[in-house]
C-alpha cells in the first residue's frame, strides 16, 4: 500500500515537472514576439520623428536625383528628422503616389 501511495506521489510530481517545463517553453516564442514588437515600435517611431518642411527647403543633390530617378515626379510633401535624412512624397502620373527616403547627398535609403 505504501508503495502504490508512493508510486502515485512520484507519478503526480514527474507530470508537475513536466507541465511547467511546458509553460517555461511556451513563454520563450511570446518573447521573441515582444522582441519583434519593440523593434517594430522603435522602427516606427524614427519613420514618425520626420518634421514637416517645404519642398524648396531640400538640398540640391536630393531634388536632382528626384528628376534623375523619378523622371516628371513632383515632391508633393517633404519631411526632415534629425538625422539629416529626408521622407519625400512624389507624385508621378505613372505610379501615383510614392514615398521615398534620402539623405542630404541625394543618396536613396531604403525605409519600410
Amino acid at each position: 500500500m505504501k508503495k502504490l501511495i508512493f508510486a502515485s506521489a512520484l507519478v503526480v510530481g514527474s507530470l508537475t515537472a513536466v507541465n511547467a517545463q511546458d509553460k517555461i517553453a511556451q513563454a520563450t516564442p511570446q518573447e521573441q514576439e515582444a522582441e519583434t514588437v519593440d523593434q517594430a515600435i522603435t522602427e516606427l517611431q524614427d519613420i514618425q520623428d520626420f518634421k514637416e518642411i517645404k519642398a524648396s527647403e531640400l538640398p540640391q543633390p536630393v531634388l536632382e536625383s528626384v528628376g534623375k530617378d523619378f523622371e516628371g515626379a513632383t515632391v508633393s510633401k517633404a519631411y526632415k528628422n534629425e538625422k539629416g535624412e529626408y521622407k519625400l512624397v512624389l507624385a508621378t502620373e505613372k505610379m501615383g503616389e510614392k514615398t521615398v527616403y534620402a539623405n542630404a547627398k541625394g543618396e536613396w535609403l531604403k525605409k519600410q
